[in-house]
This record gives structure tokens, sequence and C-alpha cells, in this order.
């Protein structure tokens, strides 16, 4: 379709046998140096975001958790849940006696297991070719010879820096002499690097045991914290199936939770009963019924997507056509809900994305992340591990499906995608974003399906996303007044979005010419690359 809107003119990767897609330069040349010396793309995904857990620390790190569906070239799928879980000791009544009557982002009991490195070995005895250690070869060397700090990375550290004097480690490791590194900056890290060597010589349990999980659990005891080393050591990454929904003749696979990939399944399932193609993409029409349905299913995300073992309804009755049906139903096509009524909710019953496509077909889509910006703000001193924040998604008093407890995993927002058309691999994809991303698997799905974008079209049209708190959406700068006054006359509350919504990866296989086609998103300095 014609480009209509004012966006980056950036152009989509074409490649015949492997392609890259992720949010670092430094990222995708790594992947590509280990595909182009014969490793798989599992084994790139793994020194992509070892790489990235370095270069951008803001958003990603060995102190998050990971996620990942790895599809074989004949559409078999395998899906990998790499979340940690609460600290055993913990409870809504230990938080009451504590005085905790919210899990705020940086408190020590916002910090769950981190899964990624388990998560990351996982994949590598299931699907990979090679070690950590030859994949964390570019990761510590950028660790401990130090990195350019690049200039979207400098812009959200700027943003962010608050959150770094949390803890006096992370004052002296990501403020040096006070400041935030400019751009070009060179940075070490060099706690960091010896634990990635010690991680490349011992495995995960370099870092779930011993003296990295010693200063993980000192570090967070020092601040009231009640993780231990048990729960370290017992840190596992569940294989899952995917789930799959059908979108107008494309198969759409995300993982089940904690994951709120059904959500997008969801959203999906509501806008298929609507005639979108006869809207303009950008126009109120379309963005009025895509963000009432994403009203709508983050309603059923917050009622009841978290840890399955605490679930109340199973999450295939999420996205049965009878229940789609039911919140379709809801969706007036020129007015606002004025609420969404949780009763008739209920069915009868800052992140790195990257992808990889290599050689022999096999795709891999992952998502790595520590949740906000900088994670928790606490560094493990000695081994140099940032910590994530996963467990603020939490409530600390109980009745609602997040409450928290000993060993739950919290609901994820991070999700990692594929497509498949006639059973074989279509599109691997994700979206950055936090909460966002749910809608953004939707939005981007039906850029292409509804509206016949390349990938990298449908990774620059603009987006919107909603308050979770106030429903006032908010629109990015690229989205014309006309439309933004036409979602006001709906009954919309519309603000300028502060910043770019998101970021966005994708690779499409396009079987009938034997070629992959790589998108990345400007607005997160995204970089795709191929051969």
């Amino acid at each position: 379709m014609k480009r209509d809107f004012e966006a980056p003119g950036r152009s989509p990767v074409f490649a015949r046998q492997a392609a890259v897609a992720t949010s670092h330069p430094l990222a995708t040349s790594a992947a590509l140096e280990v595909l182009q010396s014969g490793g798989n793309a599992v084994d790139a995904a793994i020194a992509a975001s070892a790489v990235q857990a370095v270069v951008e620390p803001q958003m990603t790190g060995i102190g998050g958790d990971c996620f990942a569906i790895v599809t074989e070239p004949d559409g078999r799928m395998a899906g990998f849940n790499g979340s940690g879980a609460a600290p055993k000791a913990i409870s809504p009544e230990l938080l009451a006696e504590k005085g905790v009557d919210e899990i705020t982002p940086t408190s020590p009991h916002s910090v769950t297991v981190p899964g990624a490195v388990r998560a990351w070995e996982t994949l590598l005895k299931a699907h990979g070719s090679r070690d950590f250690k030859a994949l964390f070869k570019r990761a510590v060397d950028y660790a401990e010879n130090g990195f350019p700090v690049a200039p979207r990375v400098q812009h959200d550290w700027q943003e962010s820096a608050d959150r770094l004097t949390v803890t006096a480690a992370a004052k002296a490791a990501y403020l040096p002499g006070g400041k935030v590194p400019e751009v070009g900056d060179i940075m070490k890290f060099p706690r960091l690097a010896e634990t990635l060597r010690a991680i490349g010589d011992g495995g995960a349990d370099a870092f779930y045991t011993g003296p990295v999980a010693e200063d993980i659990v000192s570090a967070l005891k020092g601040l009231g914290g009640v993780m231990t080393k048990e729960d370290l050591a017992a840190c596992h990454t569940t294989a899952v199936s995917p789930i799959v929904r059908d979108y107008r003749g494309h198969s759409i696979a995300e993982l089940p939770p904690n994951g709120q990939g059904v959500i997008a399944l969801v959203m999906l399932g509501i806008l298929e009963k609507f005639d979108l193609e006869k809207f303009s993409p950008i126009g109120p029409e379309r963005l009025h019924l895509e963000m009432e349905a994403a009203r709508i299913a983050y309603g059923v995300r917050d009622k009841f997507v978290t840890d399955p073992g605490y679930m109340d309804v199973c999450h295939s009755s999420l996205i049965a056509e009878d229940y789609i049906e039911q919140l379709a139903a809801m969706v007036h096509p020129h007015q606002k809900l004025a609420e969404i009524p949780g009763t008739s909710l209920a069915p009868q019953t800052d992140t790195i994305y990257l992808t990889v496509v290599d050689k022999n077909g096999l795709s891999v889509s992952f998502i790595n992340s520590i949740f906000n910006a900088f994670g928790s703000g606490i560094l493990a001193p000695k081994s140099g591990v940032l910590l994530h924040n996963r467990g603020a998604v939490f409530k600390a008093k109980p009745g609602h499906a997040n409450t928290i407890a000993g060993g739950k995993r919290p609901m994820h927002t991070i999700i990692p995608a594929m497509g498949l058309k006639d059973g074989a691999p279509w599109l691997s994809f994700g979206v950055m974003g936090g909460h966002y991303q749910a809608c953004g698997h939707a939005h981007l799905i039906s850029n292409i399906v509804d509206y016949g974008m390349d990938v990298q079209m449908a990774i620059d049209f603009p987006r919107m996303f909603f308050d979770l708190d106030t429903h006032a959406l908010e629109a990015e700068k690229m989205i014309p007044q006309a439309t933004v006054d036409g979602l006001i006359a709906r009954g919309h509350e519309v603000k300028r979005a502060k910043s770019a919504i998101g970021g966005s990866q994708a690779i499409m296989i396009d079987r009938a010419r034997k070629m992959l086609i790589a998108g990345s998103d400007p607005r997160k300095d995204g970089h795709a690359a191929g051969y």
C-alpha cells in the first residue's frame, strides 16, 4: 500500500539465506557473526541477547526474564517460559507485617527470581549447537573492554537516571562521576564481564548457585528482601505449547499465561468481527475499533491472566468463539464504551525483542526484559547483576488474580509471537513496550493482513494505546489531527504521546520467492540485516 503517513522512510531488508532483527546494531552484528560461522538461529539469538544485556542495560539483562518460541521449517513449535517466581517466603501477610501495602518498582519485593539465564541454557540444550562460552565472546568483550553508548540508549539512560540512585552500587556503575554518559562515551562493566565469563565456563548453575547467587541474595536482604539461595537454585524454565488462533486465514501463535499473549489473540478475535479493510488504516473508524477491542481485552487480562496455577479459568476459554462473540458484541462502532463491566468479562466456565531465521528455516521469536527501565535499580555489587522488578506487577493485598504468593509467577507483559500460513512459518515477530505489547501484536498483524503493508511499513505505522487507569487514549504524533478529532467525537479523551509507543521487530518468510524480509523499528534504533 502507499505510505500515506509521516514516518521514517526505512526499507525492509531482503535476504535469501538468513535474517536478524534486533533493537541494537551491535546485537545484530553478533547474531550475524554466529550465523555466518555456522551457528543456527537459537545460537544467534542467545549471542545477540547477551550483547544487549551489556549494551542496552536499561532494557534487558541477565537479571531479568525471557520467553521464546522456536519454530521448525515444517511448522512444529516449541515454547519456553523463562520467567522466575516470587520468593517462597513472600505472602500478603508478611508484607502487611512489614507495613507494605503496595509493591513499588524499586522495592526489593519487586524482584522475582531472574529466569533468563536458565532459559538461555534450556534453549541451547533443546535447539542450539554452541555453548555459552562461544556465544558470550562479544558480550564479554563489550563488558570488559567497553562499548560506545548509542543515541537511543543514552536518551533512555537520561530519562531514567533517577532509578540508578536506588543503590550505591548502581550509581557507581551506571552514573560515572555522578552523570549519565554521553552519546559515544565508552562504558565498561568489568564485574558483569566476570559473571558472564563464569556462566560461560560453568553454565547457568554459575548464576543460580555459588558467589553470584550469594551476591544477589545479600543485596536484596540488605534492603529488606526475603529471597534465598534456595529460591535461586530452584529456578527452572517451563516448556509450553503455544496457543493458536486464526485471523483471516493466518494462524497466530502466542505463549500461554502467565504471559499476556492470549490477550493479543482476544483482541484479534474481536477485530475479526469487523470489516476493517473498508476503513482507512489511520482513520478514526479503524483506531476506535482497535482501542475498544484493546480496552475490553485488557479488562479480561487484568481479571484473569496470572500464573496458570492460580487462574480461575482455562486460558483456552478466553479465545473460544462464543466468548469472543460475547466480547465483540460490547463494541459500538461509533461510540466509546463508557466503562468495561467486569462481570460481563467472565467466560463460561523498556524490554528487548529480537528474531532470527537461519538458512535451514529455523525461526526464533525471542524476548528478554528487566521490565521497567533499569529494572528495580538494585545492582548486586560484586557480580554486576542488575535485577529486574517484574514482581511490581503483583498486588500486595489478597483478592486479586495477581496477588503475590510464594513460588508464584507474576503476570508477564513480554510476549514473543509467531505467525503461520498453510501450516508453515510465515512471520516471526514481537513488540516492545511493556503493557502495550499485546495491543501492539494485534496492530502489527492487522496492518499486514488487513491493509497489505510490508513488514517495515507495518512497524513504522503510527500507534495508539490507552492509559490503563483513566482509559484516555495516547496518540503518537504521526496520527493526523483529523483522526484525533474523530476519536474525540466518539467519546474518547485523546492525548499526544510524549514519546514513541513501543517498538517492534519482524521477519517474514516468503516461501513463494524463497526470501526473508526483515523489518526493525526506527523508534528504538532497531537494526535488521541478512545475507
